[in-house]
């Protein structure tokens, strides 16, 4: 079980409570907290006006409202924002805006009463996740409107996603023995405002940012292995006086891939011995194409770009960021915009860029392979059947090229994306749900363009019956994804491999891991 509330929730603690089911737990100090910080604004609220509890909402909020309707105030807040369209968000997505949630109320800032965190927990733990759609949210006053479907669900309302079924929400509640939540003071607002949505998203994407990375390390250097690349590209002398650490990283990584090939070669027993000076021509090319030989420069800063959007989501999930903010500790309540996503949206829009660049690297390598005219090594598509006959991997090199290609549009930034809404209330937005989502679609593409690579690789490896000389990471991997995509040489379909690829990248923890 994993507790919230005791201490700063990490990127393992996240992916562990997604990925691995592990329970989600509520450290009893921390919830003492959330019961005092409740109390408070019970007591403080009293006799005087306070935003969102006895005022309207947004630019309406200039309008009081009677003591008698405060809390039918909150239930038509959630009501009247769960407005949502598009695409039902995916299970894990919404279990991730969930434990962001939770995590961010049991701070004990938000003045909620503990039956929300409770009920958080509950949902969570039993894979209860409410349907919450893409559109909606422009990542401002927070999520709001991907929240308010969460807070629609949480008083018993609106639908359920379980077990890959969409019920009523009471149904399900009903089945588990659940209560609804009753809104006590200002829990509507204090649930909707909030960058859950967005940032449990990002957090997602950059579990499977680190694992792409990875994936395109290892197939970085399995390519360099197979045409017999010089070993100087990726070495410590060479990479060091580069002061930049993903550089760095990326470069000793391949040397730890690469330790034990014995396909690489080295420069000096082969290009710096003189007897290869009375040669006009080199039939060896002396330096590699960049796709091989920048291998280090260009994933580098997306290493460096993961890392830093890694600090900045796991600083927002144990950040306060709704509006405002209940302080029990100093007396007061304080007003302003900690629901602004601002630095999610920024961060996702640099990770999207940099792993569009990582599908681009990926397709480069992938038509060096394909193309005999570059490699001098395979046959055109690497082909293994019939030249003109069969066509190997030739039909597939289309899905990929289209597919970075709509990463490359989809990469123009949310950021600086921002259209004033709310009566102009909102004058400046995020757009930070909008970014996560856009940039995990970029992630899904690379995925798909990947896999595309290894089985172009496997094929390769075929061809030139090179197994043996792979090193033992590299061969490991052959033989993992031999085991689901079988060599071929006659002509089938190939949609059904590339999805089972895809999905073997996707969910296999393999020995190379991203560097700490």
């Amino acid at each position: 079980m994993i507790l919230v509330g005791q201490s700063t929730l990490t990127l393992d603690n996240f992916f562990d409570l997604l990925f691995k089911q592990k329970e989600i737990g509520l450290e009893g100090t921390a919830l003492k907290k959330v019961e005092v910080n409740f109390n408070f604004l019970q007591r403080f609220s009293s006799n005087k006006l306070i935003y969102g509890i006895n005022t309207g909402f947004g630019p309406m909020a200039q309008y009081k409202v009677n003591e008698e309707n405060i809390l039918q105030l909150q239930y038509n807040l959630i009501r009247s924002h769960s407005s949502g369209s598009g695409k039902l968000m995916p299970a894990v997505l919404i279990k991730a805006l969930m434990v962001a949630r939770l995590n961010s109320f049991m701070l004990a800032y938000s003045g909620v009463h503990p039956e929300v965190v409770q009920l958080l927990k509950n949902l969570i733990n039993n894979n209860i996740n409410p349907c919450i759609y893409e559109h909606g949210g422009v990542g401002a006053s927070g999520d709001l409107v991907q929240l308010a479907h969460l807070a629609l669900v949480l008083i018993g309302e609106g639908e359920v996603l379980f077990e890959n079924n969409i019920y009523p929400t009471i149904e399900i509640f009903n089945r588990f023995g659940i209560k609804p939540l009753a809104i006590h003071i200002r829990e509507g607002l204090a649930i909707l405002n909030g960058t859950s949505a967005m940032t449990g998203i990002g957090l997602i994407n950059i579990i499977h940012a680190k694992k792409l990375l990875t994936w395109s390390v290892l197939f970085s250097a399995i390519i360099n292995e197979i045409v017999g690349a010089f070993d100087d590209h990726y070495s410590l002398e060479l990479n060091i006086v580069k002061r930049h650490e993903g550089q760095n990283k990326i470069a000793a990584m391949m040397r730890d891939i690469l330790t034990d090939s014995h396909m690489i070669r080295d420069r000096s027993e082969h290009l710096y011995n003189p007897e290869n000076l009375d040669q006009e021509v080199f039939k060896d090319k002396v330096q590699e194409y960049y796709s091989l030989r920048c291998v280090t420069q260009v994933l580098g800063p997306i290493y460096d770009t993961i890392r830093q959007a890694e600090n900045v989501l796991v600083n927002e999930l144990n950040s306060v960021n709704d509006n405002p903010v209940i302080d029990h500790e100093n007396q007061n309540i304080f007003h302003g915009g900690n629901f602004h996503g601002d630095y999610v949206s920024l961060e996702m829009d640099k990770l999207k860029i940099a792993i569009t660049k990582l599908s681009m690297l990926s397709e480069r390598q992938l038509n060096y392979l394909l193309n005999n005219k570059l490699n001098q090594k395979f046959p055109p598509f690497v082909n293994l059947g019939v030249l003109g006959l069969n066509f190997g991997m030739q039909g597939m090199q289309f899905t990929a090229t289209s597919t970075v290609a709509e990463n490359q549009t989809l990469s123009f930034p949310m950021y600086v994306h921002s259209i004033p809404n709310n009566n102009d209330n909102q004058d400046i937005v995020s757009m930070g749900c909008n970014a996560a989502l856009m940039t995990k679609r970029v992630i899904d593409n690379s995925f798909e363009v990947l896999a595309i690579q290894l089985m172009t690789i496997l094929q390769a490896v075929d061809y030139l019956e090179c197994q043996d000389k792979l090193s033992k990471i590299s061969r490991s991997l052959y033989d993992e994804a031999r085991a689901i995509f079988p060599k071929f040489i006659e002509d089938q379909p190939k949609y059904k491999d590339l999805a089972r690829v895809k999905e073997f990248l996707e969910n296999s923890d393999h020995i190379i891991a991203f560097a700490k």
